[in-house]
Order: structure tokens, then C-alpha cells, then sequence
């Protein structure tokens, strides 16, 4: 199972006013573990930050004025998250800027690309109800080390959200384990059908020396044996077995 988990800075909180993305991140994970894999990118959004999410991101128009408009970075973009679970905290937001930004170059929302979107700020109210779920106060709560996040950043926050998400989904590892072997073993069952068995049966010799080898086991245990004592407490009526009269 591929996941990606993914997260952007922006100029400001509203797409529809025209603001843009200035950073986006994605991290990749594969059976609920790191793969290493990640996609990152500055972006120059061609427009000024707002003064408040300057504060919170650092990312100045001289910083950006280099850095890739998005559209040169679409294709790499789609192709990270081609068919992958996105997971997104707060994915309203970051869908809503995505889709402002593909709509821009002509292309379909992101739900065209990826395989589903997970929103994690929603999982964390299912599961912390009335209480503070931003990512901060998960990280405390679950006891993830976000000491280095001094202003918001899309990768470190992307890393940030995937220990979060693999902390607070942790009984999910269980049933992927099981869902790992279930092609296996229904294949082997498959074949098993499919399979001429042969069936090979005793001699009438090899039938004596079997009794034989019963006979000394339960003299040597008195009469005792499992077998002996399951015959007597539960004697079989053939006639009925067999359906006799």
C-alpha cells in the first residue's frame, strides 16, 4: 500500500482571493514505512506573501523570485502521487489551493490523480474529541519530537504529519499484515484444488503390523490409550452410522 503525505505554505489562507502556493512537500511511505522517497519544491507564486503568513512560513519574495512557477513542477508532482493515498491535515485547505493551481495550467483536480485523500485533522477529532488537534499538539500528545519546527515548513511538516498519522493509526499495521498474506494463501488453496492427489493405501501386511504396533502401545500403557478410551466412552452404532435399520 502507497501512501503519500503531503503538505504546502502559502501567500495566505484564501485561493479564491487569487493567493498562491509557495512551497509543497510530499512524503512517501509504502506498507505503513518510510521509503526514503520525498518531493520538494519552493515556488515563486509570481505575487507578494501576506504579511501574516510571512510570519508563520519565512518564505520572502526574494527568496522565491528564482524558484519554479508551479506549473513547471506539475508533472513531477502528479506523477509522485499518481495513484497513491494522499494524507493531508486540514486537507480542505491544501486540496482547495491544489486544485486552484491545476486549474491554472488546465488540468483535473487532484482527485483525478491520486487514489483517495485522508484528512488527518479530521481522523485526530474522531479520536481526540474537544480537544486541540492541530500538529503541534499531536506531536506532544503522541510524543513526537517537532523541536526543529520554529516556523512552518512543507517538508518537515510532511514528515512531522507521517509519524503523527503512523502513531495515531498504529492498530491498522495488523490487519495490513494479514492482508499481505491473504493473496499467498489463497493462491496456494487455489492450486491445492486444482491439484490431482493421489491417494496411495496401505498393503494388507503394512495394515497388520499397524495393529500390531497398536496393540503393543496399549498393553505397555495398561489399556489406557486416548483411543481406546474414546471407543469405550462413545461407541459408534454402525447400523445408524450407515443408515441401517
Amino acid at each position: 500500500m502507497r501512501q503519500i503525505v503531503l503538505d504546502t505554505e502559502t501567500t495566505e489562507l484564501e485561493h479564491k482571493l487569487g493567493h498562491r502556493i509557495v512551497e509543497i512537500a510530499a512524503v512517501e511511505l509504502c506498507n505503513r514505512q518510510f521509503t526514503g522517497n520525498h518531493f520538494h519544491y519552493y515556488l515563486n507564486p509570481e505575487r507578494e506573501s501576506d504579511e501574516g503568513a510571512l510570519k508563520i512560513h519565512g518564505l520572502t519574495t526574494e527568496f522565491l523570485k528564482d524558484k519554479p512557477r508551479f506549473h513547471e513542477i506539475s508533472n513531477e508532482l502528479l506523477n509522485f502521487i499518481c495513484d497513491a493515498e494522499l494524507i493531508i491535515h486540514n486537507a480542505p485547505f491544501d486540496v482547495g489551493f491544489l486544485n486552484h493551481e491545476l486549474g491554472l495550467i488546465n488540468l483535473k483536480t487532484l482527485s483525478n490523480y491520486c487514489f483517495s485523500i485522508t484528512d488527518t485533522l479530521k481522523l485526530a477529532k474522531e479520536f481526540h474529541p474537544g480537544k486541540r488537534n492541530n500538529l503541534d499538539a499531536l506531536c506532544e500528545r503522541y510524543g513526537i519530537d517537532n523541536s526543529k519546527r520554529t516556523l512552518h515548513g512543507a517538508l518537515l511538516d510532511a514528515e512531522l504529519l507521517a509519524e503523527v498519522y503512523l502513531t495515531m493509526t498504529r492498530g491498522q499495521e495488523s490487519l495490513l499484515i494479514e492482508l499481505e498474506y491473504v493473496e499467498p494463501i489463497q493462491l496456494a488453496l487455489s492450486k491445492l484444488d486444482n491439484a490431482s492427489i493421489r491417494i496411495i493405501e496401505a498393503t494388507a501386511e503394512e495394515y497388520v503390523q499397524h495393529l500390531m504396533v497398536l496393540e503393543n502401545i496399549s498393553r505397555e500403557s495398561d489399556d489406557n490409550c486416548l483411543w481406546s478410551r474414546s471407543e469405550t466412552e462413545n461407541p459408534t452404532d454402525t447400523k445408524s452410522k450407515c443408515g441401517g435399520n
